[in-house]
């Protein structure tokens, strides 16, 4: 009877632990729409690091017909609480939204925040595009 705790302990002890969800920040592609001044490029972005983000930059490429890119621009998401969620639309003059057949993270020029800089940030990137542009890192 002694044994049973013993026993019980060192179970408890070997049994594999419970995965966490890794740290991630998410960008979704989410719409291009064409506006007065060019493209108005929605994206859905979710910071799951586990530490506000006091501002994040990020340098996207733009691919036009035959994959040649089109232009680099800058993303940026200014601050973000841990667990937060939020819609950015970003106005990008001159550019054809029917035009754009791809885009690439390229590099997080900025990432601030407790334990965060643009290689933790860049590590923790993940993409999606429900919008029918293709969108990568």
């Amino acid at each position: 009877m002694r044994l049973f705790p013993v026993l019980v302990s060192a179970l408890i002890a070997t049994a594999p632990a419970i995965a966490q969800p890794a740290p991630s920040l998410r960008l979704e592609l989410n719409a291009l729409q064409s506006s007065e001044a060019g493209c108005r490029v929605s994206v859905l972005a979710s910071n799951g690091l586990g530490t506000d983000l006091e501002r994040a930059v990020f340098e996207v490429a733009l691919f036009g017909a035959g994959g040649a890119i089109d232009r680099l621009v800058s993303l940026d998401f200014k601050a973000m609480p841990d667990g937060k969620t939020r819609v950015m639309q970003f106005d990008i003059p001159g550019l054809d939204c029917a035009a754009v057949t791809r885009a690439l993270v390229n590099d997080v020029t900025q990432c601030d925040g407790v334990g965060l800089d643009p290689p933790t940030c860049l590590r923790a990137l993940v993409v999606a595009s429900p919008s029918g542009v293709a969108f990568g890192v």
